[in-house]
């Protein structure tokens, strides 16, 4: 699941890629044009379990502070800390460079049950 048409997506706007056991989350585009300039993050250390629905950090603009939440369960194994030290890559590249946070995850299954790219785009356009 790991090439675009695969991630899968929230309606709170997270995105998740799956490469085998790992999980890659991010803000989609529409989270981060809606927030404008995005000024600091701060995610959940490396070691850290986390249940289906915690928080696994803050993404704070010039406007408001969001919070992250997890789809899946699982344990976080990396923080990008490039957008740590340059909060402006979520809104450059919110699918690339901009990645917030690497979980490794036992059960894939509620991936499933999210909307898919062309899904969530329909509903949210990126303007």
């Amino acid at each position: 699941m790991s090439d675009a048409a695969q991630r899968r997506f929230t309606e709170s706007h997270e995105w998740f890629a799956v490469d085998g056991d790992l999980v890659t989350v991010g803000i989609t585009p529409y989270a981060a044009n809606e927030l404008t300039d995005i000024t600091y993050v701060e995610m959940k250390p490396a070691g850290t379990q986390v249940a289906r629905g915690d928080t696994l950090g803050e993404v704070e603009s010039v406007k408001t502070t969001s919070d992250v939440f997890a789809a899946v369960a699982g344990e976080v194994v990396e923080v990008n800390e490039s957008v740590t030290d340059d909060p402006s890559l979520l809104n450059s590249d919110p699918y690339g460079a901009g990645w917030l946070i690497r979980l490794r995850v036992a059960d894939l299954s509620p991936l499933e049950e999210m909307l898919d790219q062309s899904s969530y785009d329909e509903k949210h356009p990126v303007e």
